[in-house]
């Protein structure tokens, strides 16, 4: 079985079940077009986890529109964790539920104790134990509960690399 994956460096990509690369109705635009973002330099360096495609799309695209950079998309925990390590991203926008044998908390925690580099939890599944169990091990900057706007992931993000960064979330 194929686990579905994509990123800006795979070539070919490997796709979702079921469907061939040239059946896509949308490519990730960022990754097609080239773009970072508005021409300014970039808000922050966003790796997104994502096993929902289209999730995955909308994200990125309101990320780019936003101007962040997005470094990348992962599907499962172990590309996560392989994408995190090569591009080194500011934050990790990390779904709780991926494609594979681990979840989003433990991509998280690996990230964030082998890397150093946080979390941003955007999750249906938000339940205090699930809750706890992420704060416990991940210690996210956030949580961004699904489903969300386009306007609501870009703050979300703006306000975890605010508070990377020690500002308070204005004009970042």
């Amino acid at each position: 079985m194929t686990i579905p994956t994509w990123h800006a460096a795979a070539a070919p990509r490997i796709c979702l079940p079921g469907l061939s690369p040239s059946g896509w109705p949308f490519s990730l635009r960022a990754q097609e077009e080239g773009r970072s973002g508005t021409g300014a330099p970039p808000r922050g360096r966003v790796l997104v986890v994502e096993d929902e495609y289209f999730v995955a799309l909308a994200a990125e695209d309101a990320l780019a529109s936003a101007g962040f950079e997005v470094v990348g998309v992962a599907a499962t925990a172990e590309e996560a964790v392989e994408i995190a390590g090569t591009e080194r991203p500011d934050l990790v926008l990390m779904d709780i539920r991926l494609a594979g044998a681990r979840d989003g908390i433990d991509a998280a925690s690996e990230i964030r104790g082998r890397l150093g580099i946080p979390s941003l939890f955007a999750t249906a599944h938000s339940d205090a134990a699930t809750r706890a169990r992420g704060e416990g091990a991940a210690a996210p900057l956030g949580w961004l509960t699904k489903p969300y706007a386009p306007t609501e992931l870009t703050a979300a993000v703006a306000a975890a690399l605010a508070k990377l960064r020690g500002q308070d979330g204005e004009g970042t």
